[in-house]
């Protein structure tokens, strides 16, 4: 690919005006799909980007490819989605970077998570460093990064 051809991946702050977008990126997933769509409503992305924590977005040629949330209340990531069509690419990893790096600049010793079992982020938590937690029972697991 030539270098007037390449495009550039662009990491920026989530606006509320990119809410319509994030949710349907949300519910475009291939893992950890929500059982109902109004789980997660408009109005808690709304809440999430203004009071309760902070989110960011990549896009590329003005399209939204994946988006992280964190929750300042606890420490813990809201949400981390990438476009099943631009996986494999580092977002996901970019956007979970600033979203904890935010989170322990904001006094948090850890940011914590959950996935669907045995999905690829469960894999992926595993494989970098995040302390897994899974008890008898529990439909989700669980997962810890420690500041360092």
């Amino acid at each position: 690919m030539s270098a007037t051809m390449e495009t550039r991946l662009r990491y920026r702050q989530a606006a509320l005006d990119d809410i319509p977008v994030l949710s349907v990126l949300r519910l475009s997933v291939n893992e950890n799909r929500l059982s109902s769509p109004d789980k997660v409503t408009l109005a808690m992305y709304h809440d999430y980007l203004t009071t309760l924590g902070q989110g960011w977005l990549c896009e590329e040629d003005g399209e939204i490819l994946g988006f992280s949330v964190a929750d300042v209340r606890d420490g813990s990531i809201w949400a981390l989605f990438v476009r099943p069509d631009s996986e494999g690419r580092g977002i996901g990893r970019t956007l979970l970077g600033m979203a904890c790096d935010w989170l322990f600049a904001q006094g948090h010793p850890k940011v914590s998570l959950s996935t669907g079992i045995g999905t690829r982020a469960d894999r992926f938590y595993a494989a970098h460093g995040w302390q897994r937690e899974l008890q008898p029972g529990d439909r989700e697991v669980s997962y810890s990064l420690a500041a360092r």
